[in-house]
């Protein structure tokens, strides 16, 4: 169900539907790019949903990284030839901003359409971000989605620049310090 969150959340960024821009490559291969990208989430119990899965939030604690080689297989086998070496160049700098020491990483977090607006995706923050504090550990994410860096602004993340790669929209990193 998380997964199948993702995937609606996902439905129009412009990033992923850059990726993916056919409806069907799209719904073919964003479940099993979410898993190999956030799958970390489910196995180290920082998936975190709200009541009836409108909104979830898939977050990897310090030493848990995306399943590198599960998410080259995906990209090779379903994304555009003329687009996959912008793709890796884009994933190589979102790599190089990674905070160096221990940090929580929010790779994918997301609202079903239907129940955006309602304060979900800000639920599914604090929650999380609570833990960062508790450890004094910093948060970290990229936004892939114009729309939602003011959500992360007031949650307390700082733009750390801007990621850009041949034709691919732009992706910001962001950092939040712990409180």
């Amino acid at each position: 169900m998380v997964v199948r969150t993702i995937v609606l959340a996902f439905a129009a960024d412009p990033v992923v539907r850059w990726v993916w821009p056919e409806a069907h490559q799209y719904l073919e291969s964003m479940p099993a790019f979410t898993v190999a990208f956030a799958g970390g989430g489910f196995t180290d119990g920082s998936a975190y949903t709200t009541d009836g899965y409108g909104g979830a939030a898939l977050w990897l604690p310090p030493d848990v990284h995306p399943d590198d080689d599960a998410v080259g297989d995906i990209v090779d086998r379903t994304v555009a030839r003329p687009l996959q070496r912008d793709l890796e160049t884009l994933m190589s700098k979102m790599a190089a901003f990674h905070p160096e020491g221990p940090h929580w990483y929010l790779p994918m977090i997301g609202v079903d359409p239907a129940h955006q607006n309602q304060g979900l995706g800000a639920a599914l923050l604090r929650h999380a971000l609570e833990r960062c504090d508790r450890e004094g550990l910093p948060a970290y994410l990229e936004s892939t989605n114009p729309r939602n860096i003011s959500l992360y602004l007031r949650h307390g993340f700082v733009a750390a620049g801007e990621i850009q790669a041949g034709s691919s929209p732009t992706v910001v990193p962001m950092l939040r310090r712990p409180r």
